[in-house]
């Protein structure tokens, strides 16, 4: 058998679920993984995923119109389960008849999973656990991204390969499986689909393409960072359970640790409350993330990115992001 023939073989899960040409999904990076990028990647035959992050249903609403005028191929939404809207946001993912919702943060609420289904659309769901994958299969969800702790942004406490080791063999025969986390080129794409996954997700390799609106500082970043710079925040306060963020270390990862100080300090003073201080954190990453990526201040905003980082060399188009992943899958593969 020919090499793309191989590639092509080992994503067909992938690609049959998701519609696209080859299964490679663009990770929802907040204020990037939006209506350029997202349709530039569906239009070059990946998938991607609209980044819902904290938006309200009229933002996401004209976001998926926006994206619709740009592409005609499959795309996804990402939403975070905590989001207080959550209902509404699907409600607004059915009334735009989007195909894949991706689900994201933790356990979703009671009823959303049936809500997405109602909607005709397919679920995707992060499992950063064997019990939750298994949990999740049983809700009927129709895939899985396993996603480690190289990631940007969130991330979970244990390794892809550790992950991808542990999962792929009890599931992937069960359902499509996507594996993220540290993934920069397609040698590395290549051994995971010959462990059983169905595709990838990358969020990191893509930042740095021409149609992503991140402030050309924040590329230049990227394009400047390697793997040990892409560093992981620090928990203060055990009360605060703050979900540690992989990003390039800089002033605002000091700002985060002072943030901390500053909230749990407003707690043992009894002037919030514990979902507040939460909240408090997560409006501050949306805020310094914001700062870096769309303001350029790279310095001082929050410059979220995997360890893969230093795999980014340059600034190219989405189109020659996923050629180039690909022939170094059908390389790989040959071998």
């Amino acid at each position: 058998m020919q090499a793309n023939e191989k590639l092509s073989q080992l994503m067909q899960r992938g690609t049959d679920l998701l519609g696209s040409e080859t299964a490679i999904m663009c990770g929802a990076m907040s204020w990037v993984s939006e209506r350029n990028l997202v349709s530039a990647i569906s239009n070059a035959g990946g998938f991607g995923v609209i980044a819902c992050g904290a938006m309200t249903p009229d933002l996401l609403d004209t976001e998926i119109l926006e994206t619709k005028k740009r592409t005609t191929r499959p795309f996804g939404v990402n939403l975070i389960t905590m989001h207080p809207d959550l209902m509404e946001l699907i409600a607004i993912c059915g009334k735009h008849q989007v195909s894949h919702v991706v689900l994201a943060g933790g356990l979703p609420p009671k009823g959303s999973l049936e809500a997405i289904k109602e909607t005709g659309a397919k679920v995707i769901c992060f499992a950063p656990a064997m019990a939750l994958a298994k949990k999740f299969i049983r809700s009927g969800v129709d895939a899985i991204v396993i996603e480690g702790m190289e990631a940007g942004g969130h991330i979970g406490p244990v390794a892809t390969s550790v992950l991808a080791q542990e999962i792929l063999p009890q599931i992937a025969d069960q359902v499509p499986v996507f594996v993220a986390g540290g993934i920069g080129t397609g040698e590395m794409i290549a051994a995971y689909l010959e462990m059983g996954a169905s595709g990838v997700q990358l969020g990191t390799r893509f930042v740095c393409a021409h149609e992503s609106i991140a402030h050309p500082d924040f590329k230049k970043a990227f394009i400047r960072g390697n793997a040990r710079d892409a560093v992981t925040s620090v928990q203060v306060d055990p009360r605060l359970p703050v979900i540690p963020v992989r990003a390039l270390k800089n002033k605002g990862t000091e700002e985060f640790t002072r943030k901390q100080i500053e909230v749990a300090k407003l707690l043992d003073a009894g002037e919030i409350e514990m979902g507040e201080a939460q909240l408090q954190i997560e409006h501050f990453w949306a805020g310094a993330l914001r700062k870096a990526v769309i303001d350029g201040d790279v310095e001082n905003g929050s410059v979220m990115a995997g360890q893969s980082v230093g795999m980014v060399k340059t600034e190219e188009s989405v189109a020659e992001i996923i050629k180039s992943l690909t022939e170094e899958a059908i390389v790989a593969l040959s071998r």
